[in-house]
């Protein structure tokens, strides 16, 4: 079966802003009643997290009655590559040219993936600006800065990871990037 979870990345949460719009966020979700505020053993891959709240269903949509989380809300405050654990990203897109990079053509003699592979460990690891030249206006373009085309990367410095829930809703998703000041944010759902 596998553990599934949801993402919600805050793609635009500067380094120095990012702990603050965690606590913000958490603080609303805890106000809402969508999780708790004490932490527990209840997440993937972190220590702690947030469990459920007894409103919790304020957050994910009526199509699954049956469908209780069973997990909790891992924050993650850092530069952070967020992916949905599956396939690696389809296209990505440059913000200055507005080209889009195909990513999937496995048969193309491709140096273009490489370079991005590069940049994601050095944005990890932090030890580089990780910038990535666009194939197409020769631009140097910060990784964070990059437009992903589908759901399965995102590069964030703060990201709110449900683990095991029913599909989060629209309507939730606008309410928490409302309370994230309005930041683009991405969404990514994932199973391990």
């Amino acid at each position: 079966m596998g553990d599934y979870f949801q993402t919600i990345v805050d793609l635009d949460a500067g380094e120095a802003q990012a702990a603050e719009l965690a606590e913000r966020a958490v603080a609303w979700l805890v106000s809402e009643g969508i999780v708790l505020a004490d932490r527990e053993i209840c997440v993937l891959g972190q220590p702690l997290g947030h469990p459920p709240g007894p409103h919790w269903s304020r957050a994910v949509t009526d199509d699954d009655p049956d469908g209780e989380p069973f997990d909790g809300l891992a924050v993650h405050i850092g530069r952070t590559v967020f992916d949905s654990g599956q396939d690696g990203p389809e296209a990505v897109t440059c913000p200055h040219c507005r080209t889009t990079t195909d990513l999937s053509d496995e048969d193309a003699d491709d140096t273009v993936w490489p370079r991005f592979a590069a940049a994601i460990s050095d944005w990890q690891d932090g030890t580089a600006d990780a910038d990535v030249t666009c194939p197409a206006c020769a631009r140097d373009v910060p990784l964070d800065a990059w437009i992903w085309a589908d759901d399965r990367l995102a590069v964030g410095r703060l990201g709110l990871e449900f683990w095991n829930w029913p599909e989060l809703s629209d309507d939730f998703r606008a309410r928490l990037a409302a309370v994230l000041g309005g930041h683009r944010t991405a969404y990514l759902w994932g199973k391990l």
